[in-house]
C-alpha cells in the first residue's frame, strides 16, 4: 500500500492550551493547525482550564476547515479520526472528545481514543520514518517528565520507566521564569537568556543517583529561589542570565542521564525525545553530546512538533488505523488522569 492508498487521518488535541488538528496519511503529515490560548493564560502565570475548554470551543471548527483547507481536501475524504483521550485536563479533554465524536458519526467512519504520551511519541515518525522496537522515549513538558519503553506504538503497550515525583520540568521553567521577571510560558525566555550566561550556580541535581528513572523538580525550583531571594536582600543584583544557564543546566543534566542510562539499563539503541521541553537548545545540545558518547541513536523531531498538536494525534492514529487496531466505541471517555 502506498500513502496515497492509505487511509486519510485526523488528528485532534486539545489537552491543555491549544487546539492542534492534524491530517496525516500514510506517515505522511499533510496539513497542522494550531490555535493556542496562551496570551489568554499569561495574565494568571499558567493554564486556566475553564478559559482552555471555552478557548477550544470556539477554535475547533475554525481550526479543522483550516487544517482540511491547508490539505486541499474536504471532510468526506477523512477515513478516520483520532483524538487525544487523556491525560490532561479534564474540560479541555471533554470538548476534543465530543468534537471527534460529533465528526466522526458525521462522516461515519471509525474513532480512535489515544493517549498523550504515546502520541508524542508517534509524531517522530513524521519525519525521521518507523521506530526501531523498542525505543527509549523521554518526554519532558509543562505536565510530565516521563521515560517510557516503547516496543510497538500500534499494537503493544507503552512501558513507563519513570516519572516526575512532583514538579515536571516545564512547570519548573515557568516558576523560575516568574521569579525571574520572565514572560508565561517560561521555557523560551529562559533558554534565550542562558545563552548569554554562566552556568557556574551549583543547583541540586535532585535524584541524580538513586538508581531510579524518576524526576523531581521541585526542589530545584526551592533551590533558585532562595539564591535569587539572598541575593536580592543583600542588595546585590542578580545576574539573571547566570541564573537561568545554571538552572537550564541542572534540569537537562539530569534529564539526559536518566534517559541515557534507561536506555542502556534495557539493552536499546534509540532515543526519542518529545514534549514542549524537548524544542529547549540546551537540552538538545546536550541529549546529542551524550548520546554519541553512548553509541545511542538521538531522534528529536523538529521544535514546532515538540509541543501539542493535531499532527503527533493524526500520525498514532494512522499507525494505529493501519495495524489494524479496533477503534474506540463512541462512549469513549475523555479521561483526565488516562493511564499508559
Amino acid at each position: 500500500m502506498t500513502s496515497r492508498d492509505s487511509p486519510l487521518v485526523l488528528g485532534i488535541e486539545t489537552s491543555c492550551d491549544e487546539t492542534g488538528v492534524g491530517l496525516v496519511r500514510g506517515g505522511v503529515l499533510l496539513a497542522d493547525a494550531l490555535a493556542s490560548s496562551v496570551d489568554e493564560h499569561a495574565r494568571y502565570g499558567g493554564v486556566v482550564p475553564e478559559i482552555a475548554a471555552r478557548a477550544h470551543l470556539e477554535a475547533m471548527v475554525p481550526t479543522i476547515e483550516r487544517a482540511l483547507g491547508q490539505a486541499g481536501l474536504r471532510h468526506r475524504d477523512v477515513d478516520a479520526v483520532a483524538v487525544t483521550a487523556g491525560p490532561g485536563l479534564a474540560g479541555a479533554l471533554l470538548v476534543g472528545v465530543a468534537a471527534a465524536k460529533a465528526y466522526a458519526l458525521a462522516l461515519g467512519v471509525p474513532l480512535h481514543g489515544v493517549h498523550h504520551l504515546a502520541a508524542h511519541v508517534a509524531v517522530d515518525t513524521l519525519e525521521h520514518g518507523p521506530l526501531p522496537r523498542p525505543s527509549v522515549a523521554l518526554l519532558v513538558s509543562g505536565g510530565h517528565s516521563s521515560l517510557l519503553l516503547v516496543p510497538d506504538l500500534a499494537t503493544e503497550p507503552v512501558v513507563p520507566l519513570g516519572a516526575t515525583v512532583d514538579d515536571a520540568a516545564g512547570e519548573a521553567y515557568d516558576k523560575v521564569a516568574r521569579l525571574l521577571g520572565m514572560p508565561f510560558p517560561g521555557g523560551p525566555p529562559i533558554d534565550a537568556a542562558a545563552r548569554a550566561g554562566r552556568a557556574d550556580i551549583p543547583f541540586p541535581r535532585a535524584k541524580a543517583g538513586d538508581g531510579t528513572f524518576d524526576f523531581s523538580f521541585s526542589g530545584l525550583k526551592t533551590a533558585v529561589a532562595r539564591w535569587v531571594e539572598a541575593r536580592r536582600r543583600s542588595g546585590e543584583p542578580v545576574p539573571v542570565a547566570d541564573v537561568a544557564a545554571s538552572f537550564q543546566e541542572a534540569v537537562a543534566d539530569v534529564l539526559t542521564a536518566k534517559a541515557v542510562a534507561a536506555c542502556r539499563a534495557h539493552g536499546v539503541d534509540t532515543l526519542v525525545i518529545g514534549g514542549g521541553v524537548a524544542a529547549n537548545s540546551r537540552l538538545r545540545a546536550l541529549a546529542a553530546l551524550r548520546c554519541e558518547a553512548a553509541g545511542i541513536t538521538l531522534r528529536v523531531p523538529r521544535p514546532g512538533l515538540c509541543t501539542d498538536n493535531g499532527a503527533m494525534v493524526a500520525a498514532l492514529g494512522s499507525l494505529r488505523v493501519e495495524a489494524g487496531v479496533a477503534p474506540s466505541s463512541l462512549e469513549l471517555a475523555a479521561t483526565s488522569a488516562l493511564a499508559l
